[in-house]
């Protein structure tokens, strides 16, 4: 027998990672570097709750609707509890915006030094038929003094001030990604040991891509720019990949190329994504990543935020693309300012 293989280290556990990371910030003192082994524990808690949901009577319809109007699943609920929890056990987080909840969340850790936006459990209108959904989420610096509640001004910040921000996607494999603006890394989540380790580090996105995620079901109601950016993907053979959970159309654009767009439409102005705890934070991982994301005219993460469940149409994916979305708007925004004869 080869006594080599026996020996073969099993890899960077996350916890490792973000101690050696923690001296990229010369200011941190260690709360960021908990806030996300609080993150990461709640996840393996709510990672756990998904695989047994088929086996005991936590899936379905939980029977009330979020903020959003959207039917709140019962793994939806709990998710929520055990992020919300993990939080503000952790003592780092004095204030928590997350959609399921109307209003800002107080943790009581008044002297807590950031401010999380999160979404619990995104697309979770598939668990039912398994197919891979995740959490979302953002970490910002308070801006009001510490000693007293957060305000709406911590939690209303441009994404340009986030400090970290993250996914995890519970699928085949469950992978946490995060940046804390020093470029990307994977975690993939090892069962028997309950430890995510470093399986995809320095991610890096393709500049190009052969793959458009839209929902073409909605098509009657596209602009005409993005009908024509769609035609133009169509025309160049590309694939139309589309699974309806947000986190796993990214995640497979992000390690493969391609472009995720959920546009302003006739129906929905606004479109439909919310800004804070879903475009910005997935905006900083692509842009990290050497992407792009933007609402169509404008940067994403230079947006200013009016409202916390606010919001957002999206482009996010491979640079080049973006950049080929926008010129068809721009086009389209064009065309409009031309007087009639």
């Amino acid at each position: 027998m080869d006594h080599n293989k026996l020996a073969l280290p099993v890899g960077t556990t996350l916890d490792r990672f973000i101690m050696r990371k923690q001296e990229d910030f010369p200011y941190a003192t260690g709360e960021l570097s908990q806030l996300l082994r609080d993150i990461a524990l709640a996840a393996k808690i709510v990672n756990r709750e998904i695989n047994r949901s088929g086996l005991i009577d936590i899936a379905g319809a939980y029977g009330n609707r979020n903020v959003q109007g959207e039917d709140q699943q019962k793994l939806d609920v709990i998710a929520n509890i055990r992020f919300i929890r993990a939080l503000r056990n952790g003592g780092e987080v004095c204030t928590i915006i997350s959609e399921e909840d109307d209003e800002m969340i107080q943790t009581g850790n008044n002297q807590g030094k950031y401010v999380v936006a999160i979404d619990p459990l995104d697309g979770s209108s598939n668990i039912d038929v398994n197919v891979s959904i995740g959490t979302i989420f953002s970490i910002y610096r308070r801006v009001s003094p510490t000693g007293r509640e957060g305000t709406a001004a911590d939690c209303l910040q441009p994404g340009t001030h986030q400090v970290a921000a993250g996914y995890v996607i519970y699928g085949s494999s469950t992978m946490l990604v995060y940046t804390t603006g020093n470029g990307v890394n994977g975690f993939t989540y090892e069962h028997s040991l309950g430890e995510f380790f470093l399986s995809h580090p320095d991610i890096q996105t393709p500049k190009t891509g052969t793959i458009y995620s839209i929902n073409e079901g909605s098509s009657d109601s596209f602009s005409p720019g993005v009908a024509a950016f769609v035609q133009h993907c169509k025309e160049r053979s590309f694939s139309a990949r589309y699974i309806g959970s947000l986190v796993a159309d990214f995640h497979r654009n992000l390690l493969k190329g391609g472009i995720y767009i959920y546009p302003a439409t006739s129906k929905g102005p606004q479109g439909k994504l919310r800004l804070m705890y879903e475009c910005n934070p997935l905006a900083f991982i692509v842009e990290q990543a050497g992407g792009k994301s933007s609402n169509g005219y404008q940067r994403t993460m230079e947006i200013e935020p009016k409202t916390p469940h606010e919001r957002c149409p999206v482009f996010i994916g491979s640079k080049e693309l973006v950049e080929e979305a926008e010129a068809f708007l721009a086009k389209e925004k064009q065309l409009k300012s031309v007087p009639s004869k």
